[in-house]
């Protein structure tokens, strides 16, 4: 198969299989030689992002005792920091390895402001009264530094920094601790008037937004708790995701001002009201269009799609065969009565490629159609880059879901079983607390600053091993 698609010009994508050869080390100094090399790729971005990151972690104010401290502020952080990147996934798991002689002695050469490691505990004491929105400030701060420094200019699309927002589950119960909690009914549907009880599943639903570049790398900018109170009582409908996305838009507006962004949106958001939204903020949009959607536009593009013989390109990308088409202003009405109206654009990609069929070992083409709604006019100078390299990679985000739910980082775990003694103590992770989870904060700071596997080079990328994080940021 290989043969056959270098004999038709195309580029096999690199395996994503990990290599079956023996280790490429020849000896112990040569090891020791690549671990001092990449300890040394960390410091160098340490020395560059942490010293903005700790000053504005020093700004929160400390809501504990003045006189009771034994930690500093600054110093909680960084271990609230570690915990995610090291992937403990409880407290108690963080107390009995960081904790070790020579653990905490390796963090002390890398942290100087460790003078001594706190308990997992007084760190969750501190999130139950800190004003977690200031962590996010931090973050963002961060991010903010990095832009302004030009680190990603390079995996710009069409000058515009790709975002992607997706909702996400963050963890279910079977029992009602909390009344902000979104709800689902369970099992089958019981009579009102019966005695018997309806079954019903209660979880925290969050909508993030991160920066989704086309090198594989995702940084986590926002996160939008989904409430119960906030969905419409008089329809008896909860909170969903489109009523989130204008409430996160509004907080990314305010903390990007004006930053030039591209909006990657999946089949859930093309609608008028967010695409209103998107225009009168300035924002250039890719969303995905899924047949069943959006009805009128679909016939209007096939209407016009054979007039226009010019908006149509046919490439190799990789492995694939593509023939795009697309078709330019297209207005969709929408509203009471269809009073309003707004003008984009359609592209369509066809592809092909060849596969081996896993059951009769044999090799298949197979095809696939992808469809997208631009805010920008296109044509052959931007439509490869807009779709292939902005819209596509629109997945970023779902791989991060996937790394932080699955691959170590236990997004789904609660951090405890039950409920502390003191009930002035709210969970960390209820979306009606005084506070919201930071677990998505340290899980970004983390990942900019202190994750060993995104230190730059020729390393690989923690969340997609098949490429690369060259020109990752302080590299």
């Amino acid at each position: 198969m290989r043969r056959q698609q270098r004999a038709a010009g195309l580029s096999p994508n690199a395996s994503t299989t990990p290599s079956n050869s023996k280790s490429r080390f020849g000896s112990i100094e040569e090891e020791s030689a690549a671990r001092t090399e990449a300890v040394s790729g960390l410091i160098l971005i340490m020395r560059q992002l942490l010293p903005i990151l700790l000053g504005r972690l020093g700004r929160i104010p400390d809501p504990r005792n003045p006189k009771k401290l034994k930690h500093r502020l600054t110093v909680l952080m960084i271990y609230g920091v570690l915990v995610f990147v090291f992937q403990y996934g409880s407290r108690r798991a963080a107390n009995a390895e960081i904790t070790r002689p020579m653990f905490e002695h390796n963090l002390r050469v890398l942290f100087p402001q460790l003078d001594s490691l706190p308990h997992s505990d007084t760190l969750f004491r501190l999130l139950c009264h800190i004003d977690v929105s200031a962590i996010e400030q931090a973050h963002i701060a961060l991010v903010n530094h990095l832009i302004r420094s030009k680190k990603f200019t390079r995996y710009l699309i069409n000058n515009c920094y790709p975002v992607g927002i997706d909702g996400t589950q963050k963890i279910a119960f079977s029992t009602l601790w909390d009344e902000h909690l979104l709800q689902r009914r369970t099992g089958p549907k019981v009579d009102p008037d019966s005695d018997e009880e309806q079954d019903y599943q209660y979880y925290v639903s969050v909508l993030e937004a991160s920066l989704c570049f086309r090198n594989g790398m995702v940084i986590p900018l926002m996160s939008e708790f989904l409430e119960y109170e906030t969905g419409d009582g008089e329809q008896r409908k909860q909170d969903c995701e489109t009523k989130a996305f204008h409430r996160l838009a509004e907080r990314i507006k305010q903390a990007f001002p004006r930053l030039s962004i591209l909006l990657l949106l999946d089949g859930l958001y093309p609608n008028g009201p967010i695409m209103e939204r998107c225009r009168s903020y300035r924002w250039d949009v890719m969303i995905v269009l899924k047949d069943g959607s959006l009805s009128s536009v679909w016939e209007e593009y096939h209407s016009l799609v054979h007039e226009q013989p010019n908006n149509r390109m046919q490439q190799h990308w990789g492995e694939r065969r593509q023939h795009v088409q697309w078709v330019n202003v297209i207005r969709y009405e929408y509203g009471p009565n269809a009073k309003k109206s707004i003008d984009f654009h359609v592209v369509v990609c066809r592809e092909s490629w060849e596969a081996l069929d896993s059951d009769t070992l044999e090799i298949v083409t197979k095809e696939n159609q992808h469809a997208w709604i631009s805010s920008r006019p296109l044509g052959r100078l931007n439509v490869h880059t807009r779709c292939n390299l902005g819209a596509r990679y629109r997945w970023g985000i779902e791989g991060a879901f996937l790394v932080e739910k699955h691959q170590g980082y236990s997004y789904e775990h609660g951090q405890r079983r039950t409920v502390e003694r003191d009930e002035r103590l709210p969970l960390p992770h209820a979306p009606g607390a005084p506070v919201q989870h930071p677990g998505p904060l340290f899980q970004g700071l983390g990942r900019i600053v202190l994750d060993p596997r995104s230190a730059g080079g020729d390393r690989l990328h923690p969340q997609y091993p098949h490429r690369s994080l060259a020109g990752f940021p302080g590299a």
